[in-house]
């Protein structure tokens, strides 16, 4: 079916531009205004719907990205795939609460892992005690698949309660079942880094960044930790690996900046 689709829209954009002749050479259409077109053309292609979200999504225009969600949502809420969409937008977007009720949506009506595991990190998020229930069920339901992410869900929710030694135990519960996972390896860093075990951490991320050396979130609370040890020179280094990584990190740009300016 995707074969398909992918044919129609390559045959769409082919009728577009010979329907507006010898001029469209000098004068040609953005990519938007095409893709609306397309989109107009065919309204039952969720795939040229996805496609046009996604180019909002890619240049930061998370309004109309919604928006267009929001409006077919309107016309189909029994899609699943939809809500889920729309739940991500919402959370890159920084609404908390509206992405919750997206993938409350999504779930109710696809109760599987892949929409699950996103809501109960959520709920875990903002101290919501549904995340414990959540990863039970994820255990119970799905234990071969899904028991490595619930064990984090209750590690995030203790975490954010407050209770970071119950913490650790469940992210390195998650690390016994997978030792690749950066998130546990993160959250147990941060956590350790809360109760002011630095070494600790830093011992913690030093794996994290053997096992996947372009781990800038590793770097970068590494940086933090050396601060705390009041080693500037390697928290200014672990900075400038996470910049390298992602230059872009605002975070690790700023705190590298704060201690070279001191130097």
């Amino acid at each position: 079916m995707k074969k398909i689709l992918y044919v129609l829209l390559i045959l769409a954009i082919a009728c577009t531009q010979n329907e507006k002749g010898t001029s469209a050479n000098n004068n040609t259409p953005s990519k938007e205004k095409e893709l609306i077109t397309l989109v107009e053309q065919f309204p039952d292609s969720a795939l040229l719907l996805e496609t046009l979200v996604q180019y909002y999504r890619e240049n930061g225009d998370y309004s109309n990205a919604i928006k267009i969600m929001n409006d077919a949502l309107k016309k189909d809420s029994s899609n699943a795939r939809f809500w889920d969409i729309q739940a991500n937008l919402l959370f890159e977007n920084a609404d908390t609460l509206g992405s919750i009720a997206a993938f409350e949506n999504s779930v109710d009506l696809y109760p599987k892992p892949d929409n699950i595991i996103p809501l109960g990190i959520l709920y875990a998020q903002t101290k919501n005690p549904k995340a414990l229930s959540f990863a039970d069920g994820l255990i119970l339901t799905y234990k071969a698949s899904a028991e490595k992410d619930a064990f984090f869900i209750k590690g995030l929710y203790h975490s954010y309660t407050g209770d970071k030694h119950i913490a650790i135990d469940y992210f390195d519960k998650c690390l016994n079942l997978d030792y690749t996972f950066m998130n546990a390896y993160q959250e147990k860093a941060v956590a350790l880094y809360e109760l002011g075990q630095y070494e600790a951490s830093i011992k913690v991320l030093k794996r994290a960044t053997t096992l996947q050396n372009n781990f800038e979130i590793g770097y970068y609370w590494m940086g933090k930790n050396f601060e705390k040890l009041n080693k500037k020179t390697e928290a200014i280094e672990a900075y400038q690996k996470a910049l390298m990584y992602d230059s872009n990190y605002i975070e690790a740009k700023e705190a590298r900046l704060k201690l070279v300016g001191k130097n």
